[in-house]
Order: structure tokens, then sequence, then C-alpha cells
């Protein structure tokens, strides 16, 4: 924590959100003074995922309305500021790029310190905005574009345990949502779905857990349900609801069992640093499942960890995340000027070789 109060414009536009927060941080804790989340659902609707080239334009025509937004809720100026604080990466270059451009005028215009952010390090981080929970911690990060196990020792101090070496599991319910015909978002849809369905009837592969280590795969699932699903519709003519309900129980039930037997290694890997106070912290989309929840929080239970979630406004992508992670780097004596680049790809443990492999523009996330 800062040694006195910090007050952070934040500014987030990776994905299909546009976000604007305010946030004060100071010895005390931190306090959301104000938090405003554009999202671009029914823009992308018809096209079954996000396009970046429609989520860039958006972004571009929202950034500035979301500010505003987020100043006037926290009654607050730029006078009454003391940074701008930016997702500058990993995320969908023509949104990253939006937001940048936008943090870095209204940090010139003011005269403010310009910080730039991490996505990964803020949603690994709320659970410090939210709970105020020490060093070091378990983060098991998983959204729509991410899983990794994170063992987070500081502000700017994050090793990589595993994580999925393909799919994301909030790519995973997008594509499964697709393939039983339920809409999008997937996360949602399969999930409500599931809860009149049965998870024993049909037992889908759970990959890589017959390999030592916290790494994931969920490519294989998509490929899984393809497979049952043409088999399904070439014996009775199609999908009857409670098909679907089945189908979306049994993925369900795969993911859980995956994710929640790699949370119990990347757990027996984190005790072994001997804790004061040892804790989970979950944060991303896929989060807010309940019976993946349910997984974890019997998990740690049984292992003795405390566990952790964000509400679920600060689960999936938000700019009050990004404003703490800037106060956090702010008083480590972070700074960035008006060479600050938008990049698409950053991981945050630069040690580790990148998960997904690398191309012309850097390590992936």
């Amino acid at each position: 924590m800062p040694a006195s109060p910090l007050t952070l414009l934040g500014i987030e536009s990776s994905c299909d959100d546009t976000a604007a927060a305010v946030v004060r941080v100071g010895p005390q804790g931190a306090e959301i003074l104000s938090s405003v989340v554009e999202g671009q659902m029914d823009l992308h609707r018809d096209f079954g995922g996000v396009v970046p080239e429609i989520a860039a334009r958006a972004h571009a025509e929202k950034l500035d309305i979301c500010v505003r937004a987020a100043l006037d809720q926290a009654a607050l100026g730029l006078g009454n500021l003391d940074a701008v604080a930016v997702t500058a990466g990993p995320g969908l270059i023509g949104g990253v790029l939006s937001g940048v451009m936008c943090a870095k005028g209204i940090a010139a215009g003011a005269s403010l310190p310009l910080i730039g952010v991490n996505h990964l390090a803020g949603h690994a981080l709320t659970p410090r905005l939210t709970d105020d929970v020490a060093f070091p911690y378990l983060m098991l990060l998983v959204s729509g574009g991410h899983c990794q196990f994170l063992l987070v020792r500081g502000a700017q101090d994050f090793t990589r345990l595993g994580g999925t070496i393909d799919d994301a599991p909030g790519e995973a319910f997008d594509k499964t949502a697709r393939l039983l015909g339920l809409p999008q978002p997937g996360g949602p849809s399969v999930e409500a779905a599931a809860k009149s369905g049965n998870p024993k009837a049909h037992r889908f592969p759970r990959p890589l857990l017959d390999r030592d280590g916290c790494d994931m795969s969920f490519s294989g699932l998509k490929t899984a349900i393809l497979r049952a699903r043409d088999a399904r519709v070439a014996d009775a003519g199609g999908l009857t609801v409670q098909d679907q309900a089945d189908f979306a129980a049994s993925f369900q039930a795969a993911i859980t069992d995956v994710l929640t037997e790699k949370t119990r290694r990347a757990l027996t890997l984190y005790l072994q640093e001997a804790p004061a106070a040892p804790l989970l912290a979950v944060a991303g989309g896929v989060a807010a499942n309940g019976a993946i929840r349910t997984g974890l929080e019997l998990l740690c239970a049984h292992m003795g960890v405390a566990f952790s979630a964000p509400p679920l406004r600060l689960c999936t992508d938000n700019a009050a995340m990004i404003a703490y992670a800037g106060a956090a780097l702010m008083a480590d004596g972070v700074r960035h000027d008006m060479t600050l680049a938008a990049r698409p790809r950053w991981p945050l443990d630069q040690n580790r070789p990148a998960m997904l492999g690398s191309g012309k523009k850097g390590a992936k996330a």
C-alpha cells in the first residue's frame, strides 16, 4: 500500500468491455469510487464471438464517455487525480491501442503520470483490492482468454506454476454452447442448461490428468463434444432440450474435474513455501461458475486453505482492477511516458517459456 492516499483513473479495453473507474488506495486499504463498464455483447452476438475490428471501433467511440461517467460518479475532476492507469496488454491490439491512446491524451492534457498495467496483473491483484489479502497467495486466473496458476508474491512478482497449452476454459464454454445451439456468451448458458442435465450422461476426457504438473488442455473437449453431438444427431435426427442439458452437464463436470485436480497440484507446490495465511484466489469470468467454484471451495476446505473470489463484477474485465494495479506500481516507483506501447502479448512471468509459443510480436500470455 502507498504511504499516502493515491487516486487513480483506470482504463480497460483489452477485449470487448470498455471500462473506466476511479479508485483511491491508501495505507488503510482501497476504495472503488466509481466503476463503469460498457459491454459489446449485442455487437458481436451474430458473429459467434468477438470481432476485433468491431471491438476496436466500439472502444474508440465509448472510451471518453466511460471516463466522463466514472469521473462524474466519483464526483471528481482530472485535477483530483494522482495518475492515469491503463491496460497496455495483453489483448486484442486494436482495443488495447484505443485505451492506451486515450490514457496518453488524458495524462498529457492534465499533466498526470501515466502507468501501463498488464491486464493479467489486474486480475491477479484483485484479491488485494477486494479483501486486502496478504502475499504470497495462489491465484487461479480462469477466463475467456486465459487460464493460469500464478504464485503472487508481490505487485510485480509472479511465478506461473502452470496453465492451459491451448484453449482457455471460457473459450471451451463458448465453443460448446455453439455446438449445442445455446446462446452466447457460452459460460452462463452452458451452466444454466447443465442444472437440469445428467453429468454422467457422457464420459468426456479429462485431458492431461495422466501427466504430472499443473498444465491443462481444453481443446480436446470441444472435439469430443462435437463427435458425441454428431452421433446423437445421426441417431435421433437432432438434439432435444434434455440432450443439450446432458451434454452441458457432462462437459461442465469434465472442466470442473480438471480444474480441481490441477488446483490441488498447484496448492501442493504453493504450500511448500509455508505461507503464514495460505489462500487460493480465483478471478476471471469462469470463476463465477457455481459448479467450478463449489469444487474449488471443497478442495480448499480439505487442504486447510482459505478461499477468496471477488464479486462477479470484479471477476470479469473492469477498470477498477487496472486502477488498483496502477496504484501498486506507482507505489513501487513505476512511471511510463508517451512511448508506452500497446502489447498484444505480455506474459506476467518473464522467466518461464510462453505457454502458447511466440511469434513476431513476442511471447504470448
